[in-house]
């Protein structure tokens, strides 16, 4: 019955409930792990040495909480009263084929990497950036419950893509199921503190292309550079990759 919940939302309770679990249970096993459990052993390799405050991980909770409000209105607005009809959401996992089913997710990963990359850095402009952004950074030395700290505006610019994908591409549930679950995965992951990745990664045939949590962790701390979410081509063809990245890493 639990499994068919967290697959089959019919509310925006029902929504609520499941970003909810998710969210604070990914982050919070990832910053009992890193922050509670293992922290002395592995403070050596912290992406910086320092640890916040109380103050820091209470803000990033509370805005956090109101960022996974709106993930969950924004999919209860479009699949649960009539705008549905106008989506291209489609029930039965296989209707449009096996090959579909499976080929879709990298296509859904390029355009929402594509889509963040381009809000993210329009959301540096000066005329925009404390509006949208500026909460998010205050966080200039991230946890992991910093992955979700954003405020109202940033929050619903945030979820804007799956008002895209949902009337851009066929998707059907569990689509939307995984794609929530690697985008939390991986944000948690970027706002870590540790690198997971191995030494030398980044400057790898495959690792060029592929955004670390060192990467992420130097945007917040200067605010400048490294707009990607989970890939870097758009950083390294558009030059906004930081010059001190490889180094970094």
């Amino acid at each position: 019955m639990l499994c068919n919940f967290t697959i089959n939302p019919t509310s925006f309770s029902d929504f609520l409930v499941l970003i909810s679990l998710r969210y604070f249970i990914l982050a919070g096993i990832a910053f009992f792990i890193c922050y509670v459990w293992l922290r002395k052993k592995i403070a050596y390799a912290k992406i910086q040495p320092a640890f916040p405050k109380a103050a820091d991980y209470r803000r990033e909770l509370v805005n956090s909480f109101t960022t996974v409000i709106i993930f969950a209105l924004v999919p209860s607005l479009l699949l649960l009263t009539p705008l549905r009809q106008y989506t291209l959401f489609y029930t039965g996992a296989f209707s449009l084929g096996k090959l579909y089913f499976w080929s879709i997710f990298p296509i859904i990963f390029l355009i929402h990497d594509t889509y963040f990359y381009f809000i993210h850095r329009l959301m540096h402009h000066p005329r925009l950036f404390n509006f949208f952004h500026l909460t998010h950074h205050r966080s200039t030395n991230p946890s992991p419950w910093a992955a979700f700290a954003f405020s109202i505006p940033e929050a619903i610019l945030e979820a804007g893509i799956v008002v895209v994908l949902l009337f851009l591409i066929p998707l059907c549930k569990w689509h939307l199921f995984l794609f929530f679950l690697v985008l939390m995965i991986y944000n948690v992951y970027g706002h870590l503190g540790w690198e997971l990745y191995p030494k030398g990664f980044s400057k790898n045939f495959i690792g060029k292309w592929i955004n670390t949590s060192v990467n992420h962790n130097l945007h917040h701390r200067y605010f400048t550079g490294n707009y990607g979410l989970y890939f870097l081509w758009w950083d390294r063809w558009l030059g906004t990759i930081r010059n001190d990245y490889d180094e970094q890493f």
